[in-house]
């Protein structure tokens, strides 16, 4: 049993859900599909920056909290990023039709193609992270990773095991802090190992925070291995089930994204101290572990809804402190 269940350091604000469409009211709405293309260099204008902003705002709050923290230039490119992201991890939830998905996501994959040959489609989020790219070099390879991740998604039911899901944690989220280390110029191999256990981590706090919505749908994204471990069926999970042997599966996922977390700190003193802004979402993941301990691993509590009003506190300490 870990430690961590009885009283281990204070860990607060769920991580929103990412669902429905990303669109935000205004001249920019409706152009996910339009292959129109800039013929000038493309320059940031204060629409496509509040576009992306307002969309992460929306859609990754908490993520949106420790986007302000970053340095002028890496906060730009960290919010074209998670725009991008939000972009993409909502196609499955646009439409239940898969082969629609996969066009969307197709689109997505073809703008980064032409975002990197410098032929830019009149996209508020293509337009932003052409921008980003240009001035950071941001690795293709990350940014191709999120609509991997997504595309391996549509048709997948289910996990079979916790090192599967760790696998799309590692590509869905991961890969967003590599990017944002990236823009903060970070070259040190100390933070892309904390990166790349923090990412694992909130991959896991979202499954497991996404749960009552997927249920809603007759989905469930809990590790199988785990579940046949304590005797749970996915219809336990779809009809809502408070009883203990689903609080016990909850309790040992939850116990992975806890262990990723701890990796990721051990870390810190290793870490360059201006690079560790990038990694305060530690701060949140660890936010709803607590939530979920006080909860007793009830994922369908309603304690778990609730936004964390001292979250931006707690973000704004941990940059104070150089401390994720």
């Amino acid at each position: 049993m870990a430690l961590w269940r009885f009283g281990a350091a204070p860990l607060v604000a769920p991580l929103r859900y990412l669902s429905g469409v990303a669109a935000v009211p205004g001249e920019w709405s409706g152009v996910a599909g339009s292959r129109a293309h800039s013929t000038t260099p493309v320059r940031r204008t204060s629409n496509t920056t509040q576009y992306c902003l307002d969309a992460v705002r929306r859609y990754d709050y908490e993520n949106f909290l420790a986007l302000l923290l970053l340095p002028q230039g890496a906060r730009s490119a960290g919010t074209a990023v998670r725009a991008f992201n939000v972009e993409v991890a909502q196609v499955q939830d646009v439409t239940s039709e898969v082969l629609i998905a996969k066009m969307r996501l197709q689109f997505w994959r073809e703008t980064l193609d032409e975002i990197y040959s410098d032929d830019v489609p009149r996209q508020p989020v293509a337009m932003e992270l052409h921008r980003a790219i240009r001035r950071h070099r941001l690795s293709r390879r990350w940014l191709r990773s999120l609509v991997d991740a997504r595309e391996e998604q549509l048709e997948r039911r289910y996990f079979p095991s916790i090192t599967e899901l760790e696998a799309y944690s590692e590509k869905s989220n991961s890969s967003l802090y590599y990017l944002i280390l990236q823009a903060l110029g970070s070259e040190n191999l100390h933070a892309d190992h904390a990166a790349s256990h923090l990412g694992k981590a909130e991959g896991i706090i979202k499954a497991l925070r996404g749960i009552p919505h997927n249920a809603s749908k007759r989905k469930v994204f809990l590790p199988q291995d785990i579940m046949m471990k304590h005797g749970v069926s996915q219809e336990d999970v779809i009809r809502g089930s408070r009883e203990q042997n689903l609080k016990d599966v909850v309790y040992d996922v939850a116990s992975q994204a806890y262990q990723h977390v701890e990796h990721a700190r051990s870390f810190m003193k290793d870490v360059p101290k201006e690079a560790r802004v990038a990694l305060l979402p530690a701060v949140s993941v660890s936010s709803f572990l607590k939530t979920l301990q006080k909860a007793h691993f009830d994922i369908f509590d309603s304690s778990l809804q609730l936004r964390n009003n001292w979250l931006p506190c707690s973000l704004f300490w941990a940059k104070v402190s150089k401390k994720y």
